[in-house]
């Protein structure tokens, strides 16, 4: 009798500690969407612009999410690139731009590249500036 009373009063001391702190489960979930920002070109191919003229390129986007878009930087993959773009929310529905002007002060093929950070995209998006810089003597192609 007396192991049944301790055998009970066991079962009963570790029913009220489990019942007493519930484990606490969370979970956690990512959900995966898509990209609310869809760019017109990802990559821009400027042909040949002469030497020592700054090219202005523009990369057009339009945000397809469902809420305001806002660029939080954007950065030229080198010196050779300044960058401009809409400090101003963009609304779901409503379109946007990236400016870059490349110093074409360098004959030769070149490529460079453009990181939009913005709210809604995770990693920065990488956009693409490629053509070939020419001499005044060369002459350019149109």
């Amino acid at each position: 009798m007396k192991m049944i009373k301790i055998s009970m009063l066991a079962l009963t001391l570790s029913l009220m500690s489990f019942s007493a702190i519930a484990p606490v489960k969370v979970l956690i979930s990512k959900t995966i969407t898509a990209s609310s920002i869809v760019w017109k070109s990802e990559t821009i191919d400027v042909g040949t612009i002469p030497q020592n003229t700054p090219k202005p390129i523009v990369f057009e986007f339009k945000n397809t999410g469902k809420t305001a878009v806002i660029i939080t930087n954007v950065q030229g993959s080198c010196g050779c690139t300044a960058t401009d773009y809409i400090k101003m929310p963009i609304a779901p529905g409503k379109s946007g731009t990236v400016t870059a002007t490349y110093n074409a002060a360098n004959p030769g093929t070149f490529t460079k590249t453009v990181s939009v950070t913005t709210n809604v995209e995770t990693a920065p998006k990488v956009l693409t500036i490629k053509g070939t810089v020419v001499t005044a003597s060369a002459g350019v192609k149109s």
